[in-house]
């Protein structure tokens, strides 16, 4: 017993310590948003600011480019897609284990050999086919895409979750005249809330961090996503022009993904189990 306490002590050190580590530079990032543009650049980036100056850095953003487009469009990426891909993989993955269909495990590698090769490796294609079915630079065709390479990893962790559930109450089910749709909707998807909620998490924040392909499959400001957006403040040749209103740009895109965890966090420990098998 207390071997336990002190090894559970200790890792409660250890988080700690990486706890501070992460929210340190964060602070400071913070820190210095809320100066001004001449405080940030005649002082030291760990000196305290003397006040809030966040009106100028506002100004800054608002002249340069449309933060709230950008914020807007990604959060519409990062639902749609996140939600679009967990219900798809789950049917996929409830298919794969529990219906009798031939060939399931190479169906399986199948879908999830998308998560083997490159992503790079798609922008040339499905740039390509989205110039031809005009789906180049809409809110569609970013949904499709982030759907798309979304799909393969949810798979991987839904089928993990399914294969490990016994088939006691499905057969119960069934004996009580329950179709598979049935079973799937109402039995297996409330069991699996707990991996779903870790999923969520993982393909909006990808999605909300996502700046690759959303310079590749977007350029209007009413489409590109977020981190897009951001990188458009930069001044030319990548040279900031205003370092405290990139750093409050940052720091109000990075609320989203925090609130997401901290609601999603009951369900986060549980649903990262899922992934051992």
């Amino acid at each position: 017993m207390d071997k336990t306490k002190k090894n559970f002590r200790i890792n409660n050190l250890i988080l700690c310590i990486l706890g501070f580590i992460w929210l340190f530079p964060f602070t400071f990032v913070l820190v210095n948003s809320v100066k001004s543009g001449a405080e940030y650049n005649q002082g030291n980036f760990w000196d305290l600011p003397t006040g809030i100056a966040i009106q100028q850095s506002i100004d800054f953003i608002s002249e340069r480019v449309s933060l709230m487009n950008g914020f807007l469009n990604s959060l519409l990426y990062g639902v749609l897609s996140a939600a679009i891909a967990i219900l798809l993989a789950a049917l996929a993955a409830y298919a794969i284990t529990k219906l009798k269909i031939k060939g399931r495990f190479f169906w399986f590698m199948l879908i999830y050999s998308g998560t083997i090769f490159p992503f790079q490796m798609y922008l040339v294609p499905v740039y390509k086919m989205y110039t031809q079915f005009n789906l180049y630079d809409t809110q569609i065709g970013m949904i499709l895409f982030y759907s798309a390479i979304s799909i393969p990893f949810c798979i991987f962790v839904l089928r993990n979750f399914f294969d490990g559930l016994g088939n006691e109450q499905m057969e119960a089910a069934r004996i009580d005249g329950a179709s598979d749709f049935h079973v799937f909707y109402n039995i297996y998807l409330p069991m699996a809330k707990a991996p779903i909620s870790a999923l969520f998490l993982f393909q909006f924040s990808f999605v909300w961090n996502d700046l690759l392909f959303g310079f590749t499959f977007s350029k209007s400001g009413n489409i590109r996503p977020i981190m897009t957006v951001l990188s458009q403040l930069n001044g030319p040749n990548g040279a900031t022009t205003n370092a405290p209103a990139v750093l409050l740009a940052c720091a109000i895109a990075s609320i989203p993904t925090i609130f997401l965890y901290i609601v999603l966090n009951k369900n986060f420990e549980k649903g990262l189990v899922m992934t051992e098998k």
